[in-house]
């Protein structure tokens, strides 16, 4: 069984003027890539309920946050040619576009909803399993590569693959 690359983003917030502030993800082979990203001048948005769920203070960012360009080139490196999964695709999305953005710089992977790889069946199990994996890890606040590290065990578990 062979199991994707899944990525997860951190926000600053939930829906307009919101940005990415993490982005990890867990490639084919199981190895984890994390980092915090610096926000844009004009990136101000800052959401107190998004902040208490992954635990990242907006000064975090300032001093150990990667520019957006140097977040881009890196997944783009690490993830060319991939279709690569997430589990909040409606967010995700927008968050990956507003980072690639601000970088002058397009995806060199291809985002898809994890959905996609899950029949109707693993579908119905898919949040328990989540759920289960995510208390065995121990896992308290969300980031990045944690979050796409536990959707991979998650996957694996339904018996979802890709080819």
């Amino acid at each position: 069984m062979s199991l994707p690359a899944l990525i997860d983003i951190e926000a600053s917030g939930f829906g307009k003027g919101s940005y990415p502030i993490e982005v990890g993800f867990v490639d084919p082979s199981g190895g984890l890539f994390c980092t915090l990203v610096t926000p844009e001048a004009d990136w101000s948005h800052w959401d107190a309920d998004a902040a208490a769920l992954h635990g990242i203070e907006r000064p975090l960012l300032q001093t150990h946050g990667k520019p957006c360009a140097w977040v881009a080139r890196q997944l783009n490196e690490r993830l060319a040619g991939q279709t690569v999964y997430c589990d909040g695709w409606a967010q995700d999305y927008p968050w990956l576009s507003r980072l690639f953005d601000a970088a002058d710089a397009s995806p060199a992977f291809r985002l898809e909803d994890v959905r996609t790889l899950l029949t109707e069946d693993q579908a119905l199990q898919w949040h328990e399993v989540v759920a289960q994996v995510r208390a065995e890890l121990s896992l308290g606040r969300h980031r990045a590569s944690s979050d796409a590290k536990v959707l991979q065990i998650a996957l694996s578990r339904v018996g979802a693959a890709t080819a």
